[in-house]
């Protein structure tokens, strides 16, 4: 079967697209036939050895899925041959068939695309696990969206108002605001156009916002920290700037807030049932229109390497997926 291999940390140009041997399912686990494979930030990461994960070599880039189960693995149950499904793989999804634990799989309803069904695992349920279950949010609350015209962003903004909450887009030029206000942003700010402090403030008549949620980290995560409502939540999600910042911690007891670490891989993997009842819950919210997840391209196998690369260099808009 054809595959996108990485044989040792480096750039996206020293992946390689190659014949390699069907994989086979272990206890627990399927063979999954896959239609769409989305890529992410952390796969950039993942492929320089820089992420919090290295997988052993060979491996692919690629940790969500959609296809269809083609064999099932010693002990499975609840699951059939044949089923669509969508799939948190955390890395060898591009490529024409991959295995995935079976609590990681969740049926995709039939209105819902494949191209749009393997996108939304990690940047939907990562924002759903963020929000909900991490961020406490609450029905009227304000949440900013730090990075708001990425994948996660979006996933974020779309989700926050599925809850029914005021969204603040936070992006760095209008064209991305304009997108993330088509997703449902309320209202948007542009980092360049001043402090981000003082707009949060202004944005929120010198209140604060209820939730921070930040994919960006670098030097706006403190601005924002200090634009936080009295019980307000920092979710740290991730840091696409490539700057892990430091908070003076004087802040969170001066403001009474909180700052709390969003990781939806380790969360998936201890609490899978609450993963698949927010993950059953999104693919819902797609089927009837609430969410519009945001698919900028899809490209066929032998371009995943293009596609990586727009995705280092901040041109995507949304998600890039993978159709092998």
């Amino acid at each position: 079967m054809k595959a996108i291999v990485c044989h040792a940390f480096g750039e996206p140009d020293d992946l390689a697209l190659e014949d390699i041997a069907e994989p086979e399912p272990g206890d627990g686990e399927v063979l999954i036939r896959v239609r769409a494979a989305a890529l992410n930030f952390f796969d950039t990461l993942m492929i320089r050895g820089k992420y919090q994960h290295k997988p052993e070599h060979p491996f692919s880039p690629g940790g969500e899925v959609a296809g269809e189960i083609e064999r099932l693995g010693p002990g499975v149950t609840g699951l059939e041959v044949g089923q669509r499904v969508m799939a948190h793989v955390r890395w060898n999804g591009c490529r024409e068939k991959t295995v995935a634990k079976a609590s990681a799989v969740v049926q995709v309803p039939p209105e819902v695309i494949d191209e749009i069904a393997a996108g939304v695992t990690i940047t939907y349920g990562t924002a759903m696990h963020g929000l909900k279950d991490r961020g406490r949010i609450a029905p009227g609350e304000t949440v900013a969206v730090l990075g708001a015209s990425g994948g996660a962003g979006l996933a974020a903004v779309e989700i926050a108002k599925a809850l029914r909450a005021r969204v603040i887009a936070v992006a760095s030029l209008a064209e991305k605001l304009a997108v993330c206000q088509t997703h449902g942003a309320d209202d948007l700010i542009n980092y360049s156009s001043g402090d981000l402090r003082d707009q949060l403030k202004a944005a929120t008549g010198g209140r604060g916002v209820d939730i921070v949620y930040d994919c960006v980290g670098g030097s706006q995560t403190e601005r924002a920290l200090r634009a936080l409502a009295w019980d307000g939540r920092l979710l740290v999600v991730g840091f696409a700037s490539g700057e892990i910042p430091h908070m003076p911690l004087n802040l969170p007891l001066l403001k009474g807030c909180s700052i709390v670490g969003v990781m939806f891989g380790r969360f998936a993997e201890l609490f899978p049932e609450t993963q698949q009842e927010n993950m059953r819950q999104v693919l819902q919210w797609c089927a009837n229109g609430t969410l519009k997840p945001h698919v900028q391209e899809v490209v066929p196998l032998e371009e995943t390497i293009r596609a990586l690369k727009m995705i280092d260099a901040r041109q995507a808009v949304g998600k890039i997926v993978v159709r092998p």
